[in-house]
């Protein structure tokens, strides 16, 4: 994941939470959204507050 932007990193987790990938998936990105230290945009947690669960 290192390869990847901090962009596409987050617009791959969003995607992932859209598509209700593998939980295991979606904590490696966000293992890696920590690691690179990157907040998540208000945008992103209303994104989530909005998902169809």
């Amino acid at each position: 994941m290192q390869h990847l932007s901090d962009e596409l990193l987050m617009e791959s987790y969003l995607k992932a939470k859209d598509l209700n990938l593998s939980a295991d998936f979606i904590s490696l990105i966000e293992e890696e959204i920590q690691r690179r230290q990157i907040e998540f945009p208000s945008s992103v947690t209303a994104h989530e507050n909005n998902a169809v669960t």
